[in-house]
């Protein structure tokens, strides 16, 4: 009975930090969110401000101290998430466990490269940790939203991506017979660019067509673009609102309410239960 004791104080305490770690509905876990955005933000700065010659110059050692800092503490972060989860594995190989791992390893990297050949692949490794940012991410209760909408919303996105790369296909096609090599239309695929970048109204100008045809085809093609932009705009912020309406409702989803065992957001305002684990939902418990 007394070996057991230590293995509860365990359980009890991995639950407690599992809470503040993944969780929002607690003051400890929003502090502990509100310091780690602080954190990589200041490293992200770190990396940027390292990346200017004359300030890398005058403050390198500096710098290079404080990205270790920041290495061990996100380090730190990264075992102690691994500790609490429940599946570690599940944890490990989701999109912020790999971001976590992303935000720690060139540096470490860095420490096994040797040798001016691979000091640009260092340089590399040094910048990839701008991807700190993407941590950002899982803090933001807004992007919740944000994610919940493009994902609702990915068929109609991918029929769209699919029209417009058939219209690209078409178009580029079009203007590689009408103009040909000599105004730069040298290939399809460097026609099919022209076609995307004209679409996206971005108009390089590095290629043009030249012929009365290609030009009436190539304005055409620019009222067009304007068209299509709206067009995923419109999508996206049709499904957003739709969540703010549905939210409204007394039978729909709502992104106040977080289960505090698992954590998930997103449960109909009326529920008693979590719909992911089947834990009671205290309605006091708001996402912040």
């Amino acid at each position: 009975m007394t070996e057991l004791q230590p293995i509860s104080k365990d359980l009890k305490f991995r639950d407690k930090w599992r809470h503040i770690i993944f969780g929002t509905d607690t003051i400890q876990g929003q502090a502990f969110d509100k310091l780690l955005i602080v954190c990589i933000i200041a490293s992200v700065l770190l990396v940027m401000l390292d990346s200017v010659g004359h300030l890398n110059n005058k403050y390198g050692n500096i710098f290079y101290v404080l990205e270790w800092v920041f290495t061990v503490i996100f380090t730190t972060e990264y075992i102690f998430r691994l500790y609490v989860s429940r599946e570690l594995k599940k944890y490990a190989l989701s999109f912020y466990g790999l971001v976590d791992l992303l935000a720690i390893l060139p540096t470490y990297i860095s420490l096994f490269i040797v040798g001016a050949n691979y000091l640009m692949i260092i340089r590399l490794l040094r910048v990839l940790r701008i991807f700190r940012v993407l941590k950002l991410l899982e803090y933001m209760g807004e992007a919740r939203i944000l994610l919940l909408a493009l994902t609702n919303a990915r068929r109609k996105i991918t029929v769209f991506m699919l029209a417009v790369g058939v219209l690209s296909m078409i178009f580029g096609s079009l203007l590689y017979v009408i103009e040909g090599e000599g105004h730069g239309f040298t290939s399809i695929p460097r026609s099919i660019y022209w076609a995307i970048v004209t679409i996206t109204t971005v108009g390089y100008g590095d290629i043009s067509p030249q012929t009365p045809l290609g030009q009436m085809i190539a304005s055409i093609v620019m009222l067009m673009g304007y068209a299509i932009i709206a067009i995923p705009t419109g999508i996206v912020t049709a499904e957003i609102a739709l969540l703010g309406n549905t939210s409204r409702s007394n039978n729909t989803v709502t992104t106040d309410i977080e289960c505090s065992n698992c954590h998930k957001h997103f449960h109909l305002r009326d529920a008693k239960f979590c719909n992911n684990c089947g834990a009671s939902l205290n309605h006091s418990d708001k996402h912040v």
